[in-house]
């Protein structure tokens, strides 16, 4: 299985929480993250986003250039959990890449699980994603970490 956490790109602060947009550096972030992505997605993959806008915005620069259709799933909305994001994404199970557009903490929290085994405070950049991949389905299998992308560097 292919999973990929997207961390939403650079936004504006503000109230509400689900309300705030892209800063014009994040719509830049998320157009650089998204080109990288699609060269190497497989066509298969599925894309799951939290309903805030600043993740809606930033999925939606790979949906600008991919065939790819966005799923909003509210259980990855701010203050989701590591499980709650695990379980959208059907892991370790899925056939398909899952790409997880989302939020921190959850993001972290779930890299260091499917990585160590436990939930540590890892942190994804704005904007950045982690590609993990796992080649069994039942869970007997190593995790292993093939990409850390940071939108300042692509």
């Amino acid at each position: 299985m292919e999973l990929i956490l997207w961390r939403h790109a650079d936004a504006e602060p503000g109230e509400p929480d689900l309300h705030r947009k892209l800063t014009a550096k994040g719509e830049k972030q998320a157009r650089r993250v998204a080109e990288w992505l699609h060269k190497r997605l497989p066509q298969t993959a599925k894309i799951y986003v939290s309903p805030a806008r600043r993740a809606q915005q930033t999925a939606q620069a790979l949906a600008e250039i991919s065939p790819h259709k966005l799923r909003t799933l509210d259980d990855l909305g701010p203050g989701a959990t590591a499980a709650e994001v695990i379980a959208a994404a059907d892991w370790p199970r899925s056939k398909a890449a899952i790409v997880i557009v989302g939020h921190q903490p959850t993001l972290g929290l779930v890299a260091s699980e499917l990585l160590s085994g436990q939930a540590l405070d890892w942190s994804l950049k704005k904007g950045g994603l982690w590609w993990l991949s796992r080649s069994d389905l039942n869970g007997d299998g190593d995790t292993v970490l093939r990409a850390v992308i940071n939108p300042d560097l692509v």
